[in-house]
């Protein structure tokens, strides 16, 4: 067994968006449309597969190599006004995760692509902010964003714990990348994303939220090789 396999989960480093929050479809639908006026035309899906888990700047900066010049701000700021509104009238929790969140007793954290205002926006709304003591970190706050594992391991050493104890819930293939390249276990809620995509990547899948505290307690307690 892999000292990874043998070491004890001391926290949870949990993306925001599609995770927690059932933002994605919302976020990924006005930006789908948002990229016509940019004179891309992708569908839903593609939108998700392309930019689901990235940081604004590295969207920014594959789009504006793709279109051949940079995005003026003023997009971006509209598209953000936009997200919000809808956010506002529609964002609700990802099914089943308050339940999971109040039967997880382990230290508990965000990792998230988005500001800290977004998180503290939607986590809010939602009602799951009061589960995370304000421990929020973004992606803004490290060099690289997912898949790079800067993010990952910077809320680890601010929790202080070693990143071989620390177990990552991610939903897109950036973050289980990021989590895998920081030397974390990882889980991988597939519900809107590709479990064989996610499998591939190094997590180990699953798609409902209310199996989440056995799945933590089955890496809490790994079974033992045989002599």
């Amino acid at each position: 067994m892999s000292p990874l396999l043998e070491s004890s989960v001391e926290l949870l480093i949990f993306d925001c968006d599609g995770v927690l929050v059932d933002s994605e479809l919302i976020a990924n639908r006005l930006l789908q449309q948002g990229l016509r006026e940019l004179g891309l035309s992708l569908t839903l899906q593609e939108t998700m597969d392309r930019f689901m888990g990235k940081s604004l700047a590295s969207c920014e900066a594959e789009l504006a190599q793709q279109i051949g010049k940079k995005i003026d701000p003023a997009f971006w700021q509209r598209l953000r006004i936009k997200t919000f509104a809808a956010f506002d009238s529609d964002l609700k929790p990802v099914p089943g995760v308050e339940n999971a969140l109040a039967n997880l007793h382990l230290p508990k954290c965000v990792a998230s692509s988005g500001k800290k205002l977004k998180m503290r926006k939607t986590l809010g709304l939602t009602g799951l902010l009061s589960y995370f003591d304000n421990n929020l970190f973004s992606a803004t706050e490290v060099e690289q964003g997912k898949p790079a594992p800067d993010l990952f391991l910077y809320a680890a050493e601010k929790m202080n714990c070693a990143p071989g104890h620390c177990v990552v819930i991610e939903d897109s293939q950036y973050g289980v990348e990021a989590g895998v390249n920081a030397g974390m276990r990882v889980l991988g809620y597939c519900r809107h994303s590709s479990a064989e995509l996610l499998t591939q990547k190094g997590a180990v899948v699953f798609d409902d939220m209310r199996d989440l505290p056995d799945l933590i307690d089955a890496l809490s307690k790994p079974e033992k090789e045989d002599d």
